[in-house]
């Protein structure tokens, strides 16, 4: 049985999402030589700038998403990730009569949205789907609409009667959502901080953090153990100059401590096509051993493609 490239495909709904929400997980697969692609649903154009001190600044208040792409580039390249735009428009919050722009990404119907992401999975053939949960990981009208997108193109992806035309059929093996910020991780490393320095003033922070997420179920089934690669995530967020701060909260807890705390990024195993056993501590667990299948042509490795930063459209 021939051995195949694993391939792991992170659907994001900004540039930026991709540095906060799985990124060393996405360096240590390519450091294990797995390919890496991170699709951007929208290309943040209504975002604000967060970041006082942004040396690029005059180009932000000009040209914010164009300086975003930039960003999301040299994000990429620090990660070593491939990355496709979805090619959509920004949603922002809704206003308060619910109302969303129109034609933007949250606003527009699920059919249409989801066919470039059906085209990219086809082109791509991941083994691997990460994405949020129904609550988008936090309830933004994009983050939800990705949730919403990136389950129907899994699933439609695979069906020879959808989307003819962006290509064969192709069946993910496994869909999973982020958990990385989680109660466990916290109560981990604000335990750790408390043993090193019980007179740290990120105890304080940590507390706040342990409010918001001590409520929690544990629903983490798969723990990859990405610690040697936290710098790399710090570098691609940073990356993201407009819309993160040197003094972010991101970048509060030393990498060392959480090496020692808790030396993983979380996720929860949704579907598998194979079979695996929990907890986990590798995405492609149960796939290395199976043939990679298409779902209308059967067993074959696909000859490989590069899409680069293009759009999907």
């Amino acid at each position: 049985m021939p051995t195949v490239t694993p391939r792991l495909l992170a659907v994001h709904a900004h540039p930026d999402d991709e540095s906060s929400k799985g990124a060393a997980t996405y360096a240590y697969y390519v450091h294990r030589g797995a390919e890496v692609m991170v699709v951007s649903c929208t290309g943040g154009e209504r975002g604000d700038i967060l970041n006082e001190g942004l040396e690029a600044r005059a180009m932000a208040e000009r040209d914010l998403p164009g300086l975003r792409r930039l960003e999301m580039d040299a994000a990429a390249r620090v990660l070593g990730i491939r990355h496709r735009w979805l090619g959509y428009v920004d949603s922002g919050m809704p206003t308060e009569d619910g109302s969303l722009p129109p034609n933007s990404f949250a606003a527009i119907p699920l059919e249409i949205s989801a066919e470039p992401l059906v085209r990219v999975i086809r082109e791509f053939r991941p083994q691997v789907l990460l994405t949020y949960d129904e609550n988008g990981g936090y309830p933004h009208p994009d983050h939800i609409r990705c949730h919403r997108v990136s389950m129907a193109a899994y699933e439609w992806a695979a069906d020879p009667g959808r989307y003819p035309a962006t290509g064969d059929a192709w069946q993910i093996s496994k869909l999973y959502y982020d958990r990385i910020f989680n109660a466990k991780r916290m109560a981990s490393v604000f335990e750790q901080v408390r043993i090193d320095d019980p007179q740290s003033p990120l105890l304080e922070h940590f507390e706040g953090m342990m409010e918001r997420f001590g409520e929690q179920p544990d629903l983490a089934t798969t723990h990859v153990p990405a610690g040697d690669f936290f710098e790399a995530r710090d570098d691609a967020l940073r990356s993201h100059a407009s819309q993160v701060s040197p003094d972010s909260s991101f970048f509060f807890w030393p990498n060392d401590l959480q090496r020692t705390a808790w030396p993983y990024e979380d996720f929860q195993l949704i579907d598998s096509k194979v079979e695996t056993s929990m907890p986990e501590n590798d995405l492609f667990a149960g796939i290395q051993d199976e043939p990679v299948r298409s779902a209308e042509h059967g067993d074959h490795e696909h000859g490989d493609h590069e899409h680069g930063n293009e759009a999907a459209e």
